[in-house]
């Protein structure tokens, strides 16, 4: 080793106490998870240059004399948290449209949407989502005709919920070319009346008769998308997504902002599998920059639909409507060319399936893939899980798949869900602590702009299995609940081993990035029901405050 390297290696021992000046949060209630320790608490975090470099107790402040040293003022302190399945730009461009979310009937979201057009007069389309006809009188399907009466000459596009149904009005159908005499395509359905007429409501597939007549997002609605849901995401301390279905304009859109610096939530792209450039993607191989803010190395499929529209592919027919399977979004005999690309390009595969059915067609085609190009060690993984045969959950542990997982949507479906499935098929429903027991990994989420993106919802939701109005009493299947513990772990450090990202993220151990947040109670001390109402106070990303919440 020459002079100059041992000056070097000797300065690099001694950074932390001679060359930095550290940063010191201290007199805070901190927690993170140590992958073979469990919950760890400490009071005081130091880091510099946006890594950790430890954390304990106020003693670690005389290692670190030059420190800057912020007062915590008692304040809970946790890593920064995951959402480990969502839409980016989807929840900016739902922050920026007609929002129908818990609207209690058809009337009042027809009401909404006429003010809306009556505020934004100059839109050529008007486009909204968050509809759920579930929570209507009567519960059917919403009709083109209450739109009509209020706006018939502008085509309006209104997403459900789930995002696997859209309620159009005429113009739209007209537009599409959408009548009596239109088949429905592959993997979709088009709702019809008694006379065979489209009623104004397109199932999966269908809906993309309408939506590839939609504006095109240009780049100026992307950046303003972005900026939107960034600052919506940081405000809830969420400071890494997993951004579920990334085309290739968003790629490059993504890829571009984090050349320039630009992206302030972390990004773990999966690339659309139903991109037509797939395959030009997937030659570009695995994107990473240097600061961790964008990677892409994973690709998002489909196999089936939503259980709340009746499209998640079940074994036997719908409880609520005998004739009725579900749909397969993906055909069955295009699924093992699929699984065979992905994974004989080394990228990882996460397959949404909710239906029974449509997880066991997954776990055959990951079977088969490993046999024919292997692919078992890249942590491939099942989008939602919802619906699962008690047979076949054994298998996730078999062929190594996380089960990625949103607590919300079981206290959203609970009550719908033994309408569409029965008591039985329940069994092996929104399974969290079934998964866990056998040594599944579980990574959670949100799916937003589907649920709303607030992480603590779904804190709330993992370990009570109730609404926040505390129904029903005991939690809904309670033997599924998970712990304050299991559930922060499925928000941060399990959901970094689902993106590859535990090395980098996920807890606050030396090394890592110093992303953490403070909020106004200690979810493990106060009554479980009362997590939902945590708010964030500061949210920091990579030793950088990004986040204040106003006094």
């Amino acid at each position: 080793m020459t002079i100059r390297s041992l000056v070097y290696s000797a300065l690099l021992i001694l950074s932390p106490l001679v060359l930095a000046n550290p940063t010191a949060i201290t007199n805070v209630k901190g927690y993170h998870i140590i992958p073979d320790g469990g919950l760890q608490q400490f009071d005081t975090l130091v880091f510099e240059q946006g890594k950790v470099l430890a954390n304990g107790n106020a003693e670690l402040l005389k290692r670190y004399p030059n420190a800057t040293v912020v007062d915590g003022q008692g304040q809970t302190l946790l890593p920064g948290l995951t959402d480990a399945h969502g839409h980016l730009l989807g929840l900016g461009e739902n922050l920026l449209q007609v929002d129908l979310r818990g609207l209690p009937s058809e009337k009042a979201a027809v009401a909404k949407v006429k003010s809306y057009q009556a505020s934004n007069p100059s839109l050529n389309w008007i486009v909204g989502r968050g509809w759920n006809q579930v929570l209507w009188p009567g519960k059917a399907f919403p009709t083109a005709s209450q739109l009509d009466e209020f706006i018939p000459d502008k085509p309006v596009w209104l997403e459900r919920v789930d995002g696997h149904a859209a309620w159009v009005n005429s113009k739209a159908l007209q537009l599409a070319g959408i009548g009596k005499d239109t088949l429905d395509p592959p993997g979709g359905q088009i709702i019809r009346d008694a006379k065979g007429n489209p009623t104004g409501v397109l199932i999966d597939n269908a809906m993309w008769l309408v939506a590839e007549h939609l504006p095109k997002s240009d780049e100026a609605m992307m950046q303003a998308s972005l900026k939107a849901a960034t600052q919506h995401l940081l405000s809830l301390g969420i400071t890494s997504m997993h951004d579920a279905g990334v085309d290739q304009k968003t790629y490059d859109f993504y890829q571009q902002q984090a050349k320039n610096g630009q992206l302030q939530v972390r990004i773990y792209g999966m690339l659309s599998a139903a991109d037509p450039k797939l395959k030009e993607m997937l030659e570009a191989g695995p994107f990473q920059d240097t600061t961790d803010m964008l990677w892409v190395r994973s690709v998002k499929a489909f196999a089936d639909g939503a259980l709340g529209s009746r499209g998640a592919a079940m074994l036997e027919a719908y409880s609520d409507d005998t004739h009725n399977h579900g749909l397969l979004l993906t055909s069955e005999e295009d699924l093992p060319a699929l699984f065979e690309l992905v994974l004989g390009k080394g990228f990882q595969l996460n397959v949404h399936a909710i239906g029974d059915r449509g997880n066991r067609l997954v776990l055959d085609n990951f079977a088969q893939a490993y046999d024919k190009v292997g692919g078992q060690s890249f942590r491939n993984r099942i989008e939602h899980a919802q619906v699962v045969s008690l047979e076949d959950i054994p298998r996730f542990k078999d062929l190594n798949i996380i089960a990625s997982m949103q607590p919300v949507h079981a206290t959203s479906d609970m009550n719908m869900a033994e309408d569409r499935i029965g008591k039985e098929r329940l069994k092996g429903a929104y399974a969290w602590q079934t998964f866990l027991k056998q040594g599944t990994v579980l990574a959670a989420g949100s799916d937003f702009p589907v649920e709303l993106a607030n992480a603590f919802h779904g804190l709330h939701a993992a370990v009570t299995r109730q609404d926040h109005e505390g129904q029903p009493p005991g939690g809904w299947i309670p033997a599924e609940r998970l712990s304050v513990e299991q559930a922060l772990r499925a928000f941060t450090l399990d959901a970094a081993y689902a993106a590859h990202q535990e090395k980098v993220l996920g807890n606050l151990e030396s090394g890592k990035w110093a992303d953490f947040i403070l909020i106004d109670r200690n979810i493990f001390e106060v009554p479980n029901t009362e997590i939902w109402q945590t708010q964030v106070l500061q949210t920091w990303i990579a030793g950088q405050q990004q986040f204040q919440r106003a006094e």
